[in-house]
């Protein structure tokens, strides 16, 4: 039986970023990802995440940044508005005294350089290698693997995504809100310059959203109604541009180019757990929320720096004690970006008469009042609660 400290079971982009946080200490650590490596991912895939301030923070600890920027296009300001309605927040990264809010960047190019930047690392990466059992002793956990293999570990990291398969395989029970909503996911090319910013306008139907990328393109992620999402796939270009610029509205233009169309089914997973003995969740297997925002990746990639930050010097990584650091360091800010991106899709979903002039009202107060603009702000930066890792020069 091979034995390590630490297995991260999940090579997505949050199990291979806290491979890569873990090899800056003494553990021995493991990576299980049941999938192909992402550097075979397809070349199609339209899908970008965009970082904000603090994530960025992160990747510039892990020594993961340079290897991404050239792909990140800077998220320079944000302007938020609903569709029908005069009122609009804006954010910029001058009044944030930041370079950027934020930077938008493919995920492809994401997962494939923290995959290559973890086989660089000590760490031992086994994939494709999938999980068939797991067992919790009082001293660590065995994990056996579909062929054959057994491992042992003073903790496990469950971090293979809001369908986890340690969370069912340990009986751990979740809540799960769907959303009867899809993300339709694609890039776009305006005729009027971008400029750094990035777009989120709400409507009844959900919110599209625009964000930079290189060469004056965009990523668009439309959110629609699940019922329509076959129909829209299957318009044809010229139709499916004509009702997102419809949609979004002529701050930038036309939109001319179309790429590849793929849609996700949207929902919230919340994990009853995020520790157990000798385990603990992170990214979306604690925590799977609806892309308003942007909030989903960033706060997982908070998880990573909390639990690099608290098993730097543990002498055991799955000491009781330290399960409950990391709970009691993740559980404020996970409980605020989740309820804060649900209360968005309700809110601005939300048809009963009256509501949309609250909405309204909502918009130009945070454009308009200091102190709330300045909390929307930092939190959507990823500040407040964020690990030191991910403060930078914020204090």
């Amino acid at each position: 039986m091979k034995e390590f400290d630490v297995i991260i079971v999940g090579g997505g982009l949050v199990g291979a970023s806290l491979a890569l946080a873990l090899s800056k200490t003494r553990h021995r650590v493991a990576l299980l990802e049941a999938a192909a490596p992402p550097a075979s991912g397809p070349s199609w895939d339209e899908r970008c995440i965009a970082l904000n301030a603090a994530s960025q923070a992160i990747f510039s600890a892990l020594g993961a940044w340079e290897e991404l920027a050239p792909a990140a296009e800077p998220i320079l300001s944000t302007h938020i508005s609903e569709r029908g309605r005069f009122g609009v927040a804006r954010f910029t990264a001058a009044g944030a005294g930041l370079p950027a809010l934020g930077y938008n960047i493919p995920v492809r190019h994401l997962g494939r350089t923290l995959w290559h930047l973890a086989q660089g690392t000590q760490a031992t990466l086994l994939c494709p290698a999938r999980l068939s059992g797991l067992r919790l002793q009082g001293d660590g956990a065995e994990l056996e693997l579909e062929d054959g293999q057994r491992l042992s570990a003073r903790l496990v990291v469950a971090a293979d995504g809001a369908h986890s398969a340690v969370r069912q395989m340990l009986g751990i029970g979740h809540d799960s809100r769907d959303y009867e909503q899809s993300a339709i996911v694609t890039a776009v090319r305006p005729s009027r310059a971008h400029q750094g910013c990035a777009y989120e306008r709400f409507t009844p139907d959900g919110p599209i959203a625009l964000l930079p990328k290189p060469d004056g393109a965009c990523s668009l992620v439309w959110t629609v109604p699940a019922r329509r999402v076959e129909t829209m796939l299957g318009w044809s270009e010229a139709e499916f541009l004509a009702a997102a610029e419809d949609t979004f509205g002529e701050r930038l233009g036309r939109f001319t180019v179309l790429g590849r169309r793929n849609a996700h089914p949207l929902s919230r997973v919340m994990s009853e757990r995020l520790t157990l003995p000798r385990v603990l969740f992170a990214g979306n297997a604690a925590q799977s929320l609806h892309p308003v925002a942007a909030q989903g990746f960033n706060l997982g990639l908070r998880d990573v720096a909390a639990i690099a930050e608290i098993l730097q010097d543990a002498q055991d990584p799955g000491a009781a004690a330290l399960l409950g650091d990391y709970e009691n360091a993740r559980q404020a800010d996970r409980e605020r970006v989740s309820q804060f991106t649900d209360r968005l899709v309700r809110t601005f979903s939300n048809r009963l008469p009256g509501f949309s002039a609250l909405r309204h009202l909502g918009l130009l107060a945070m454009d308009l009042a200091p102190p709330l603009k300045q909390a929307v702000m930092w939190q959507n930066l990823g500040y407040g609660h964020a690990p030191r890792m991910a403060r930078g020069g914020q204090g």
